[in-house]
């Protein structure tokens, strides 16, 4: 049987004091640090004997695992399920964990699975793991802690909140003004929450790993590159079947993201691969290696099945048991997993998210491992430069940096057909 870390035993037994004392203990931990296993010796200190954890679907596995090899199903009965299935759930659990706890930050509305679970769980003890509760703003703390009955913040709402938490400003978007609620005060904030957070780094827990970017560039076709520089110029693009249109920003943020990798998503929502330059350069590249790849949009996991094979999966436990490759979209392994069985860690694309960025290029990271080799592939050209600096700098690429950098004014008069 395995047997934890001494600080992870550590945080278990305080966990379990704030349990007892608050009935909310929320720790905040570096990636790789363990925290499931924190929140599990937790339980186990707290005396329960039916705890509920919910996470990510592609982090189930892993969570089970931790539960058996380390001995736990001796002492409490453990139930892992995603956000999903939250609503074919009893609700008679001792404790209910809940991983990942910043994607109930969503504000001013909550969101349907934070309702969802705040209707179900509010009565129970609960512990949150997040690596980073607040990524973009403190106006994305009072829904996390509102889903239960004993949050210290007693407010009806957000908004009845935000009045005294959040200096309220008039944002301006052309043809509205909506009210802009992320400006909160931190300084109110912290002290009131802080009772609740245990905070742990990757230092603390002594890890010396260190992450190398590599930014490699690759040409893609001609032909993709005219389809691209004639929707910067006409703004859409008509085929005999399909239509690509970019008639406002947004639109063709998106179509330049998706188009300088080799993908498009027309009008009828249909997708296509225009250009397989990244995913056979990937190939080649990284032949005789076993690597995790992220891709963005859906039609790039095609380019690259295309171009792998059989020699591609997305099922993490077939990648930890086999020779084969790992596919993981963005969104779904950035956070839970660890793909420490690769030997090096390959973007395809780049998401918008600072939060995506810093999260992914951790996938590798474990306390024994001193090297993360990570790569980045960008179209020579292209718009993931632009977003990779961004990113990097901890800001999302907007449509702010997006109509800065390329001068868009948006024009719907000239079309042009394919």
């Amino acid at each position: 049987m395995k047997t934890l870390r001494d600080y992870q035993y550590r945080i278990g037994q305080e966990a379990s004091d704030k349990l007892k004392e608050l009935k909310i203990a929320y720790i905040v931990s570096e990636v790789r640090t363990g925290k499931t296993l924190m929140a599990l010796e937790a339980c186990l200190k707290y005396g329960a004997n039916n705890v509920l954890f919910l996470t990510k679907k592609k982090a189930i596995s892993s969570i089970e695992s931790d539960y058996i090899e380390f001995g736990y199903q001796i002492f409490f009965k453990l139930t892992v399920v995603n956000d999903e299935q939250m609503h074919n759930l009893p609700t008679d659990f001792d404790v209910v964990i809940h991983d990942e706890h910043h994607r109930f930050g969503a504000y001013p509305k909550m969101g349907v699975a934070t309702k969802l679970f705040k209707e179900k769980f509010s009565h129970l003890p609960m512990i949150f793991l997040s690596g980073t509760p607040t990524p973009e703003s403190h106006s994305q703390i009072f829904h996390q802690f509102h889903v239960s009955k004993h949050s210290p913040f007693k407010h009806k709402n957000f908004y009845k909140w935000a009045k005294n938490f959040v200096n309220i400003k008039d944002k301006h978007l052309g043809y509205a003004i909506v009210k802009d609620y992320s400006d909160a005060n931190k300084r109110l904030i912290e002290p009131i929450i802080e009772p609740y957070l245990i905070r742990f780094t990757q230092k603390e827990a002594g890890f010396k790993t260190s992450v190398n970017e590599h930014v490699l560039h690759v040409d893609i076709d001609e032909k993709t590159k005219r389809l691209i520089k004639r929707l910067e110029q006409d703004r859409v693009i008509e085929g005999k079947d399909e239509v690509i249109l970019a008639d406002t920003g947004v639109k063709l943020m998106q179509k330049l993201h998706q188009m300088y990798s080799g993908t498009v998503k027309f009008e009828s929502g249909n997708a296509k691969v225009l250009d397989y330059s990244k995913a056979n350069f990937i190939r080649e590249r990284f032949k005789g290696s076993k690597i995790a790849i992220f891709y963005k949009f859906k039609a790039e996991l095609r380019a690259l099945q295309d171009t792998f094979g059989t020699s591609l999966c997305e099922d993490l436990e077939t990648f930890n048991t086999s020779y084969k490759n790992f596919a993981g979209q963005f969104i779904s392994a950035r956070e839970g997993i660890s793909l420490k069985e690769a030997d090096y860690l390959v973007f395809y694309n780049i998401d918008f998210s600072a939060v995506s960025y810093f999260q992914a290029i951790d996938r590798l990271t474990t306390m024994e491992r001193l090297t993360n080799d990570v790569f980045w592939i960008f179209s020579n050209g292209g718009i993931e430069d632009k977003i990779y600096k961004s990113v990097k700098a901890k800001k999302d690429y907007t449509l702010a940096y997006f109509k800065k950098d390329y001068g868009v004014k948006i024009q719907t008069e000239n079309y042009s057909r394919i």
